[in-house]
């Protein structure tokens, strides 16, 4: 059985110590999860293509590397049984070893506006810059700011790498001097 853990400050949530196998694609390339093996048991986790930030974590694992996950375990497929343990990916908490820092950090980003970026039902809901940084602003922001092409941007607020590795998402609460 492979080593699971269940923090007590999070019910749901559960720890598995294991090696990383591999990663497991979706019918249309993305990432779909990874699969780890605890003494012998194979334990699959499976993510949100859409979270680039889960899917950036994943893309720099070894095989065979140390890891700890922490997931939720999913409910029975009503297509079928299943060969293992599937559980829905929260983080990596931990490789080699070393507790993993997916956690934001507080950045401050400025440059030209390239592009508007969309949010899936379409409506702005930020900027990219020339940079190559993202400020994520959600349509609210958007419509408050008017920022267009061209524009100078100063932006304050927790980063993370996108998926690219090219530049950071930005969640600004400040924009320009204004607070969102």
């Amino acid at each position: 059985m492979p080593h699971h853990h269940q923090p007590a400050e999070h019910d749901d949530i559960w720890s598995v110590e294991g090696r990383f196998q591999h990663l497991i694609y979706s019918p249309k390339g993305g990432i779909e999860g990874l699969l780890i093996e605890t003494e012998g048991i194979v334990t699959q986790f499976v993510i949100d293509p859409d979270d680039a930030a889960s899917v950036a974590q994943l893309l720099s694992l070894r095989r065979d590397q140390a890891l700890v996950v922490e997931g939720r375990e999913a409910r029975p497929s009503p297509k079928s049984d299943g060969e293992h343990v599937v559980y829905h990916f929260e983080r990596l908490a931990a490789a080699d070893g070393r507790a993993t820092h997916a956690a934001a950090r507080e950045t401050q980003v400025h440059g030209k506006v390239v592009r508007l970026n969309f949010a899936k039902h379409g409506a702005a809901n930020g900027v990219v810059l020339d940079s190559g940084d993202f400020v994520h602003l959600r349509p609210q922001g958007m419509e408050r700011l008017q920022l267009k092409p061209g524009d100078q941007v100063q932006a304050e607020g927790a980063a993370h790498p996108l998926v690219t590795g090219s530049g950071w998402v930005i969640e600004a609460h400040s924009v320009n001097g204004e607070e969102l």
